[in-house]
């Protein structure tokens, strides 16, 4: 019972605080029918690519 709270919890501050992003792409990615062009990127490659997008383009953020 505590094993299942504390796995919910979690669940629901990694995606408060965007930390299941690369999670969200990499099944986007599976469902799309584009691999071949665009091959999957490492958690790594995703990360950088995330925050290179940011800085070009920033939107309302706290820090």
């Amino acid at each position: 019972m505590l094993g299942e709270r504390a796995r919910r919890v979690r669940w629901w501050v990694r995606a408060l605080m965007g930390e299941d992003a690369y999670d969200k792409y990499v099944l986007h990615h599976e469902s799309c029918e584009t691999d071949a062009a665009h091959p999957l990127m490492t958690e790594r490659e995703f990360w950088r690519d995330q925050t290179d997008r940011q800085d070009k383009n920033p939107q309302g953020r706290c820090c």
